[in-house]
């Protein structure tokens, strides 16, 4: 396992431990005999509910995500040269720059394959765009579910 998986999961273990208290203390609240706290209570509820959603689809999009970056690894298409890393393990921004427009002009021409807009995902999310980088990455999920 890598770190960033460990760091991962260690976030997602805080978040269920933080979700189980705060399912208690609204548990709590709604035995309570008030009526202001009962409301409270059951306010309080539906943030381990909302929680556990996002935890969930978080895992379940970084499975995906993973399968596919493996997938696209073994067939040799994951980008390496052109979006090199640092000495520190971050990539470096200015080549990653300087080869995002190769990476958006594969997508536009190949606007049906999941390995063009996966790719395109890790330079957005090598240029530090994670927003776009995340949404080209579902798209390639979605693109690869339907094949």
């Amino acid at each position: 396992m890598n770190r960033p998986m460990i760091a991962a999961l260690f976030m997602a273990l805080l978040l269920v431990v933080y979700l189980a208290f705060t399912a208690n203390y609204a548990w709590i609240l709604i035995r309570d005999d008030s009526a202001l706290a009962n409301a409270m209570g059951y306010a309080l509820g539906i943030l381990p509910v909302v929680g556990a959603w996002g935890l969930v689809a978080e895992l379940i999009f970084a499975r995906r995500s993973a399968a596919l970056t493996l997938e696209l690894e073994r067939t040799g298409l994951l980008p390496g040269e052109e979006l090199p890393s640092l000495i520190s393990g971050r990539p470096d921004r200015a080549a990653a720059e300087s080869a995002f427009p190769s990476f958006k002009r594969d997508t536009e021409e190949n606007p049906e394959s999941w390995q063009s807009w996966l790719r395109l995902g890790l330079a957005y999310d090598a240029c530090g765009d994670r927003r776009r980088a995340r949404w080209a990455v579902r798209k390639a999920i979605g693109l690869k579910k339907s094949s």
